[in-house]
């Protein structure tokens, strides 16, 4: 595949007025027949996308380990002994220089990750310079900074950034079993900020954290309610690194992940749904059940914040025999 001039394509606006889905609705949507479950998303899916084409984002971590929270699934964090080594912030050359790499590899979005609980003045100054650079590439921006203010929103929507990540993790009856240094409702408040700022919205969470159904349906309930729901999703396999909290939590079975990947689509038709941490793990097999559940966006490249990710060339390969491509190569 050769990698051609991006051509952003902007997901379809929800409409105005949205669907509400309890979380009983939504649990319902998981206990399906696996076959009947698979065939609405794929309709869904069709109604509003190529069901061949893949949006592809890489990811950069451009401040690494010592945060303050303490996420029971993170490394990064310095409550726990994961062996992550602590990095201060990149130059902006050097986040130049990645996104530039990941440009040529065919990735149309570029994504930059901080591990802090919140940016400092002098941190924002550094990421607006960040965001310009890469916009002048030509690439989608998206930024992961913990939370927000009102001052540093403006300052990232000036600078030009397109959408913004804040993970909601996981349900809101979850959530305190994962992470006690920040509230749910610090979560939504910076993502309504980035919403009333103009940008777009970029959040999901993490499945596979020892939640039962009711929970992981709480999650998708809780992001498909949004007004607008987010124009990207994420959906995470979680990772276990050793150190963590959440290390020795037992396996989701990977049916029960692609029926997220699903219920995800079913509930929030126009998102990007994005298959994103824990696909180095997957099956090429897992990854294209994926796809056919509404799946139209990974992370590409061969490292994540600090995790694995499976590389280019699988990638392509995947793809190739799958018959997909990048958004940017569409026919």
């Amino acid at each position: 595949m050769q990698t051609q001039t991006v051509e952003f394509i902007r997901p379809i606006k929800p409409k105005t007025t949205l669907q509400r889905w309890s979380v009983e609705a939504v649990e319902e949507l998981f206990k399906l027949p696996f076959t009947d479950l698979m065939f609405r998303a794929q309709q869904i899916h069709r109604e509003h996308f190529d069901p061949n084409a893949v949006q592809l984002s890489t990811l950069l971590s451009i401040k690494t380990g010592g945060c303050s929270e303490d996420c029971g699934y993170c490394p990064q964090s310095a409550f726990h002994d994961a062996g992550v080594e602590n990095r201060k912030m990149l130059e902006v050359s050097e986040v130049v220089r990645a996104a530039k790499a990941a440009q040529e590899a065919g990735a149309d979005r570029f994504c930059m990750g901080a591990a802090w609980r919140e940016p400092s003045k002098e941190d924002m100054e550094s990421v607006v310079e960040m965001v310009k650079a890469v916009r002048g590439l030509g690439m989608e921006t998206c930024a992961t900074l913990g939370m927000l203010n009102d001052e540093q929103t403006e300052q990232l929507r000036v600078a030009g950034l397109d959408y913004y990540n804040h993970n909601l993790d996981t349900s809101p009856e979850f959530y305190g079993d994962i992470i006690s240094t920040r509230d749910y409702q610090d979560r939504l408040d910076t993502l309504e900020r980035v919403r009333k700022a103009g940008m777009h919205v970029c959040s999901g969470g993490i499945v596979g954290m020892g939640e039962d159904l009711t929970q992981r349906a709480g999650l998708v309930a809780q992001l498909a309610n949004m007004e607008p729901y987010p124009e990207s999703v994420p959906i995470n396999n979680l990772v276990k690194v050793e150190g963590t909290p959440l290390a020795d939590t037992a396996d989701l079975d990977p049916l029960d992940f692609v029926r997220t990947i699903a219920v995800a689509r079913i509930t929030m038709p126009t998102a990007r749904v994005r298959l994103s941490a824990g696909r180095q793990q997957m099956s090429d097999a897992i990854q294209a059940l994926c796809f056919l559940a509404g799946a139209n966006s990974i992370f590409y490249g061969d490292q994540l914040l600090t995790t694995g990710n499976p590389d280019v060339e699988r990638d392509r390969a995947l793809m190739d025999k799958l018959g997909m491509y990048p958004f940017a190569d569409k026919p």
